[in-house]
């Protein structure tokens, strides 16, 4: 598993949400996975549900979505459209593994956690909608691995309920990831700013999931400490699933992981040491140099010192000092006064 490698070294790790993008198509399901491995991703994920684990089969208005991106659709008739068979999901792990990518799914109910067991998985997500479902936290805590918990929708004490929840079961193997539902996410509406917040309130490490289109994003969220970055990835918004409007390409999401990767590098680290590359720079800096001839003996003044580049000479936070003084030598104008001239 590469998450917690890159962590340590202070990269961050890229997820590809696959999710219903697959359009019910298992050659679709497998291209993607190769075109994300491709685009850069370290993590290819699906979610293991199926519409009777996540809700009733029920006409009436309680089941009934009324406003975004599924308006008009029965849930139990999106979730049956968008889901991911079981019986395919060996087969991904197993080409994941063979091009080198980490496998993830989030489960949604004791079932996926059990049937995703036995699929020696080797860590988890759980979904911003489940975040409040405690028992289901307890459970997939229960098995030792590390949870990745999406926290989009939920308050800062639902987020300490859900931390507290796995913590109880000895597992402190938690990433937090700040996230917006919305579908797809409008930047007014991101507040990245959180990252840096939960990151001191929680203790955990903090990294971000994406439901926009673009980078810009995702590179302000790695500029916030971001050390995991998920994105939705389809081979082509025009293969309509419920997914496909806030998913991105290829082309795009490997634009993504690069620019986000020299947003990382820019930030750097804390520091006030100068560069190798700086200090051929820092000959340009002012020092005090003489404006006229100066006779050894003569005072140190205004009209024959001055404070110019290079920086050859005596630093001018000295210069006031210089002024009080005599000159022990004779000194030609353009020649630099020097520390032993004070």
């Amino acid at each position: 598993m590469k998450l917690y490698d890159k962590i340590s070294r202070g990269e961050v790790y890229f997820i590809a949400e696959m999710s219903a993008n697959h359009a019910g198509s298992m050659e679709n399901a497998l291209e993607i996975i190769r075109r994300a491995a491709e685009a850069g991703a370290d993590c290819l994920k699906i979610q293991t549900y199926t519409a009777d684990t996540l809700t009733l089969d029920c006409d009436n208005e309680y089941f009934q979505i009324r406003t975004g991106l599924w308006k008009g659709y029965k849930r139990y008739d999106l979730y049956k459209e968008a889901y991911t068979p079981w019986e395919w999901q060996p087969r991904l792990k197993e080409e994941c593994e063979r091009l080198g990518m980490d496998f993830l799914s989030t489960p949604f109910d004791k079932t996926a956690v059990d049937f995703l067991e036995n699929m020696q998985v080797e860590f988890y997500k759980i979904a911003s909608f489940e975040l409040v479902d405690i028992p289901l936290l307890r459970y997939t805590a229960s098995k030792g691995k590390p949870i990745i918990l999406s926290c989009g929708l939920a308050t800062r004490e639902e987020i300490q309920e859900a931390v507290d929840a796995i913590h109880a079961q000895g597992n402190d193997k938690l990433i937090l990831l700040k996230c917006c539902s919305e579908y797809p996410a409008d930047y007014n509406d991101m507040n990245l700013l959180t990252i840096q917040d939960m990151q001191k309130s929680f203790g955990c490490p903090v990294g971000f999931s994406d439901h926009s289109l673009g980078y810009m994003a995702d590179v302000t969220a790695a500029a916030l400490g971001a050390c995991v970055i998920e994105k939705h990835f389809c081979l082509d918004r025009a293969i309509k699933n419920p997914d496909c409007e806030f998913s991105s390409e290829p082309d795009e999401y490997r634009t993504m992981v690069e620019m986000v990767k020299q947003t990382r590098q820019i930030c750097g680290k804390v520091s006030y040491d100068r560069t190798e590359k700086e200090k051929n720079s820092a000959m340009s800096r002012r020092s005090i140099f003489a404006f006229k001839d100066i006779r050894r003996g003569e005072a140190f003044t205004e009209e024959n010192c001055c404070i110019v580049r290079p920086a050859n000479g005596l630093k001018p936070k000295y210069y006031d000092r210089l002024l009080t003084g005599y000159s022990k030598r004779d000194i030609k104008r353009g020649e630099p006064i020097l520390e032993s001239d004070l």
